[in-house]
């Protein structure tokens, strides 16, 4: 979607210029239409996208929101082990990945096998780890994607690890990192962004704030006035965005990203948005939250707000429209095909790639799951 303009080292920051937004960066409203920007969002430098790269980021939220409701089907047909779904924060699963660049690594969160699949990686080895089959269906190295992270926050600290790393060897690349609000009450998260900060690291935090740590909500998890404003006691830049307006979150990221790439530092973006299904299929989210809530959050469908203002530009017809929609359901039954196929599992591996050399612990454990083989097939 473009090369990244590379900005100035920022040593002159002053601790207002780390200081987010008074309210989350819009450029399309619920209805998609066009807000006024105002004076603020202007001056940090967000330019709304072109029709075709918001057309490009359209086409991936319908292919990676029939990839998530696929997933979910495949859950309760015994296919997959757990889903977390992300439908209702697809701008945030696929504008920021859409941004990144060649050299740039991605680091996901459990929730985030639409934003993998958006950056190109096979949907049967992003889903591997949530039918139990393998650690990791996908290759790190080659992908420049790490693992999905259960625990929460630890990826915090990865990411500014391998941004350091970046920039020892002199790449213009950034480590992006995916985090949920959850996690921003994490110690990892806190340590992630002050070495980031520190050792002023090449790494984009993405906290999707969807509203719920699993049943808590924000209120009980943190007073801060915006989530975005963590950032600062660390020295770091921060913004807050409409994470359901994926023109929005296409520019503060790509902002990010230049901004982290320039040799500027870290950055820190809060997108608001909300997780409209449970949160996985073992989860029933009508225990902590009323369906008023639920119903109110889909009318602001990032999806639909942003076909509304592609329509009225004339950058989405109804051809397009209909061989997107055909293009995605191809995908949903390739991935239907694939999945229907039983994976050939050897047990032992799960043992191998734990440490470089394997601790007393884990060999008694791989010879205790040996001894049970053996007795089965005996």
């Amino acid at each position: 979607m473009g090369g990244r303009p590379l900005e100035e080292n920022m040593s002159t920051t002053t601790p207002a210029d780390l200081l987010p937004c008074a309210e989350p960066v819009r450029f399309l409203d619920e209805h998609g239409q066009l807000t006024d920007l105002g004076p603020e969002t202007t001056a940090r430098g967000y330019a709304m996208p072109s029709d075709e790269d918001l057309l490009a980021v359209w086409r991936q939220m319908v292919i990676g929101r029939r990839f998530d409701t696929q997933a979910t089907a495949l859950t309760k047909q015994g296919r997959l082990a757990v889903y977390p779904s992300s439908r209702g924060q697809d701008a945030c699963q696929v504008a920021p990945v859409l941004a990144l660049q060649e050299d740039d690594w991605f680091f996901p969160t459990y929730r985030d096998s639409m934003a993998l699949v958006s950056r190109g990686l096979d949907p049967i080895e992003v889903l591997t780890l949530l039918r139990g089959s393998w650690h990791c269906g996908y290759d790190p190295v080659a992908t420049n994607t790490a693992p999905q992270c259960t625990p929460l926050a630890t990826q915090a600290v990865h990411a500014a690890g391998t941004g350091y790393g970046l920039a020892r060897r002199g790449s213009d690349g950034v480590a992006l990192c995916f985090i949920g609000d959850g996690a921003t009450s994490e110690g990892d998260f806190h340590e992630g962004l002050n070495f980031a900060a520190v050792f002023n690291t090449p790494t984009v935090y993405f906290v999707q704030n969807n509203k719920y740590a699993i049943s808590v909500p924000l209120e009980k998890q943190s007073k801060a006035p915006s989530l975005a404003y963590k950032g600062i006691g660390y020295g770091i830049r921060s913004e807050q965005v409409d994470g359901n307006d994926a023109a929005a979150v296409l520019a503060v990221t790509r902002r990010a990203l230049e901004h982290a790439s320039s040799g500027s530092g870290p950055f820190l973006i809060e997108a608001h948005t909300y997780r409209l299904e449970a949160h996985t299929n073992a989860d029933d989210a009508t225990r902590y939250r009323e369906s008023e809530e639920v119903t109110a959050w889909s009318t602001r469908d990032p999806i639909a707000r942003l076909r509304t203002y592609l329509v009225g530009t004339g950058a989405l017809t109804p051809e397009i429209e209909e061989q997107v929609s055909a293009e995605a359901e191809e995908y949903a039954a390739r991935v239907r095909e694939l999945m229907n196929a039983e994976p050939e599992v050897a047990p032992l591996s799960l043992f191998e790639h734990v440490y470089a050399q394997p601790t007393p612990q884990l060999r008694e454990q791989a010879a205790m799951v040996a001894a049970e083989l053996e007795e089965i097939q005996a």
